[in-house]
């Protein structure tokens, strides 16, 4: 399969790449230190260290994840590497799909090594978090880091260069991480009360970083914090159908950036061309 020998490439190019380990380095200091600097011993369910760590987790591997993939896509046009691979019978899909495939097998090695050594250094010294609550971690760290490598693949394709992919990238993640409360409370005070709360659930869902924020406070049972707006969400993401209809959303968040990142490829492709 054409996809798979780009993702091949793009494996060997990402782990090549010293952003990479730039990143590692970074998230595995400070998920670490957010592990030494608590108190106890044992650490699972919502605590404020369980907090610290998930407030990491969403400031920056969303940004990680925007560079590296951004950067990533747009390189084929300023080095001039999808006029080679373009001689091949390689769709523009197929590249995109390769490239997605190779840098999230390089961001799960890249997570894997921080949680695993930020764990073993906290058991070590004695500030552990449990097996589930590291476990669940890891893994809603990843739907993160797989849903935002979709959302970066379709920056790269739209922007023409790596300063143009920085700055859409950049701007999105201080929307929808650092300003979305703001803009949410700005918002919602325009709208009549009973309009509040299915606008607050439907603009949740647009977010992907707030939905993930939500199911992961959510699960390890700090639900009750988000007050009665959110009663409905809680009680479904804590039922038997929660995890399952929540994987799907963030399938479904992956599925339509490609499909979007494909479209301004070849637009951009017909445009150049």
């Amino acid at each position: 399969m054409n996809f798979m020998i780009i993702a091949a490439r793009e494996l060997k190019l990402g782990f090549r790449n010293p952003w990479a380990y730039s990143f590692l380095a970074l998230f595995t200091f400070f998920s670490a230190a957010v592990l030494l600097i608590q108190s106890q011993t044992r650490i699972e369910g919502y605590t404020h260290t369980t907090g610290s760590l998930l407030n990491l987790i969403l400031y920056l591997l969303p940004l990680m994840t925007i560079l590296l993939g951004s950067f990533a896509v747009t390189s084929e046009k300023e080095e001039g590497g999808w006029q080679l691979l373009a001689t091949y019978s390689l769709t523009s899909f197929q590249l995109l799909l390769g490239k997605y495939v190779g840098l999230a097998a390089v961001l799960f090695a890249i997570v894997g090594v921080s949680f695993g050594v930020s764990g073993l250094l906290g058991s070590l010294l004695g500030h552990s978090l449990s097996v589930y609550t590291l476990a669940f971690f890891y893994f809603s760290s990843l739907l993160l880091v797989f849903v935002f490598l979709g959302v970066s693949v379709w920056i790269g394709a739209w922007a023409k260069n790596r300063w143009q992919a920085l700055t859409i990238g950049v701007g999105l993640w201080f929307v929808l991480i650092l300003a979305w409360p703001t803009l949410l409370i700005a918002l919602l005070g325009f709208l009549p009360y009973p309009v509040i709360k299915p606008a607050l659930q439907i603009l949740t869902a647009m977010n992907p970083a707030e939905l993930i924020r939500v199911f992961m406070v959510t699960r390890i049972g700090g639900g009750t914090s988000f007050g009665p707006e959110y009663y409905e969400w809680i009680r479904w993401l804590n039922g038997a159908s929660g995890l399952a209809a929540f994987v799907a959303i963030g399938l479904l968040w992956i599925a339509v950036s490609l499909g979007l990142a494909t479209w301004l490829w070849e637009r951009g492709r017909r445009r150049d061309g």
